[in-house]
């Protein structure tokens, strides 16, 4: 397998402020870009790192037992976070990194299902062993359920019609492979919007996120990340697009503002103030030179947040 680019690198890690003896947990694995910079950096430290891709495991375990043995990796989804740290007695660590969304290999695996630009069996799961794929969505989910989640999960303003089509199609037959989605997706888009990006984008993205419900365990483990953190301890969000964005850019906000009763106060009893900065006001993005040679970089934003008390 070729070496993907993880997205931010070298942002993220710095953002992580890391030590020697730094105890850091990579909530998305992946094949081991950002987790292999951090186990050389935190030598008498512990890392632990959640992935549910069977695959991505195997090819990370090689990739990490080449720079050391102080790492435990965790086949779970990171919205069981704070329950399998605490299985492994783990109760405050220095940081938590995600970085979200679908990895490198997994797109460029095509029997994945993920590309709109392969052709391969409707799956798009991350865990193999979820018994919902997009194959399921696309053939039983109901108009209304498919124009919604297309609407909510994809901000697409042709959901309706995709939708329609969709359920029209597979009235004759079942909606098998990615390239089959994609030339109904292109059917109910009218040509004049085909032309500034690809139409499947936003709709392959929606499937993808329903599949393995990317939006649902975002917050609780991004609330779980922040209870975890000791002082000085921070989280650093690598997002992918706007919906991920802006859930993290508002509970970041809202963990570090101070309360109303006491703003402008000259002097704020400590009580009253927030138990979390930014450690930057806007989002870190990548820079040109990153995402000249890496076009996948292009929507990325990378948060970051610190606890202070």
């Amino acid at each position: 397998m070729e070496k993907h680019v993880s997205v931010l690198l070298e942002e993220s890690i710095s953002a992580l402020n890391l030590k020697e003896n730094s105890i850091i947990v990579d909530c998305t694995l992946g094949y081991g870009g950002h987790s292999s910079y951090i186990l050389q950096r935190i030598k008498k430290g512990l890392l632990f790192a959640f992935d549910q891709d069977s695959e991505a495991i195997r090819h990370s375990t090689n990739r990490l037992n080449a720079i050391g043995t102080n790492f435990t990796i965790i086949k779970s989804n990171f919205v069981n976070l704070k329950q399998e740290l605490e299985n492994r007695e783990v109760t405050e660590v220095d940081g938590i990194l995600f970085d979200l969304g679908v990895s490198s290999p997994q797109l460029d695996d095509a029997s994945r299902g993920f590309s709109y630009h392969e052709d391969a069996k409707l799956d798009m799961r991350m865990n193999r062993e979820n018994p919902l794929s997009a194959y399921e969505v696309v053939n039983n989910y109901s108009k209304e359920d498919l124009a919604r989640i297309f609407k909510k999960y994809g901000e697409d303003k042709f959901s309706n019609n995709i939708a329609k089509k969709i359920v029209e199609y597979r009235a004759q037959k079942p909606i098998e492979t990615t390239l089959e989605l994609v030339d109904i997706i292109k059917s109910a888009v009218p040509m004049k919007f085909r032309k500034d990006k690809h139409p499947a984008r936003q709709i392959f993205q929606a499937i993808r996120i329903e599949v393995n419900h990317e939006l649902d365990v975002l917050e609780p483990a991004i609330e779980q990340a922040l209870s975890l953190v000791k002082v000085g301890g921070r989280v650093a969000v690598i997002t992918f697009h706007s919906l991920e964005d802006r859930i993290i850019k508002q509970i970041f906000k809202e963990k570090c503002m101070i309360d109303d009763k006491v703003k402008g106060l000259p002097n704020i009893p400590d009580e009253y103030l927030p138990d979390f900065k930014l450690v930057v006001n806007k989002a870190i993005l990548p820079s040109k030179e990153e995402l000249a040679n890496n076009n996948r970089a292009r929507s990325a934003k990378l948060r970051v947040i610190e606890r202070i008390k």
